[in-house]
């Protein structure tokens, strides 16, 4: 089994789908505690720290490492001085991170790494910051030009689209091209309604349901589900999920139901939309069942006004999706559990790379070092 670190790691949608691919995680660092909840909750065999990447250095990795080297560097470094959908800041200082990540590839000298970001990062005036923190990398990696993939094209049912960098040792895992990482046919596509139509709708709250709002799926005979939908319904792997994610999950039960109250004005406004329309109040898309969500955004933290990200509209009810929704809309398995607040799950969604999206990059490489390994 192959090895990984997941730097920025969040909630830890990199780092599923490379365990879905076969990796084991040796440790998973972020700067926000609450990002990373989930982390620790779902990933319950994994070393996660609470950390800036500013301060690692080979004395801190000897001490969470120990000797072993791990095969594959990930991560998504803070993307919001690059973004194309909010403020394009060039002085952000996060905008440095991609720095981080590429000095820290260096001291752990994997056999490969992966970089995911938003598609800003290739505009004309942001290129730089990539090309000189690409500086920081010793010569043995054969590095493919930043390229764009489409989560669609890996199962996933958003447009959300991102960069990625691969660098990879080739005197030790061989050559791989660029179509290697681009998913399957972009012509089979998953949508809402395979998405998002067979689970349960909004609990209110104060109902006495726990804070991760949990409730039994519709009796639902399985022949009808999706393949999608079985797929999101499929049990953790042994070392993945929370005890009780686990226990629920296996009584029927899914999580992240809570209700987004409305008032009757708002809710009737929403619910006289069209379906691929937008409220030209609130700036919400109403999603259509035979097509895919927008990309999900995160909002902001305390440091930035703890703003709510626009949320899409449920296609046929007067209301913004659920967490569980957008979970799904993001490929995140049912058994996934995020934060008590919605706020708080919401950003760590709109923030993760999808583990769609994660499994399909990494399924190449877990395959080539299981065949060198056994060779």
């Amino acid at each position: 089994m192959g090895t990984i670190v997941d730097l920025f790691c969040g909630c830890g949608g990199f780092s599923l789908g490379a365990e879905l691919a076969g990796f084991r995680s040796l440790a998973a660092i972020d700067i926000e505690s609450k990002l990373q909840s989930s982390y620790r909750s779902n990933f319950r065999d994994s070393n996660a720290i609470t950390a800036d990447v500013m301060d690692l250095d080979e004395a801190a990795w000897r001490h969470l490492l120990g000797r072993k080297r791990p095969d594959g560097v990930i991560g998504g470094p803070p993307c919001q001085g690059f973004s194309v959908i909010g403020k394009r800041d060039l002085n952000d200082p996060r905008n440095s991170l991609i720095g981080q990540f590429f000095r820290n590839v260096a001291m752990l000298s994997p056999k490969f790494f992966i970089m995911e970001n938003v598609e800003g990062l290739l505009a004309p005036e942001t290129r730089p910051f990539l090309d000189s923190a690409m500086n920081e990398l010793p010569g043995n990696y054969a590095i493919f030009e930043p390229f764009v993939v489409k989560a669609p094209n890996f199962g996933a049912p958003t447009r959300r689209r991102r960069v990625v960098i691969i660098g990879i040792d080739q005197s030790e895992l061989g050559t791989f091209v660029q179509k290697d990482f681009e998913g399957h046919n972009p012509a089979i596509h998953v949508n809402v309604k395979d998405a998002i139509a067979d689970l349960p709708g909004p609990v209110p709250q104060g109902t006495g349901n726990e804070a991760l709002t949990w409730a039994k799926y519709p009796c639902v005979n399985p022949q009808a589900l999706s393949s999608y939908a079985r797929l999101m319904r499929s049990p953790p792997p042994r070392s993945l999920g929370s005890d009780e994610a686990r226990i629920r999950h296996n009584q029927g039960y899914v999580s992240g139901l809570a209700e987004t109250k409305h008032s009757p004005e708002i809710a009737s406004r929403y619910g006289n939309i069209s379906g691929g329309k937008v409220d030209p109040i609130t700036k919400s898309y109403r999603l259509t069942w035979d097509g895919i969500a927008p990309t999900l955004r995160a909002g902001t933290g305390t440091e930035k006004g703890s703003f709510q990200a626009v949320r899409p509209l449920h296609p046929t009810e007067g209301r913004v999706i659920t967490v569980r929704e957008a979970a799904r809309l993001q490929g995140f398995p049912d058994w996934f559990t995020f934060h008590r607040t919605k706020w708080h799950s919401f950003r760590m969604i709109g923030n993760s790379v999808s583990p769609l999206v994660s499994f399909g990059l990494l399924s190449p490489l877990a395959e080539r070092l299981a065949f060198r390994t056994a060779a």
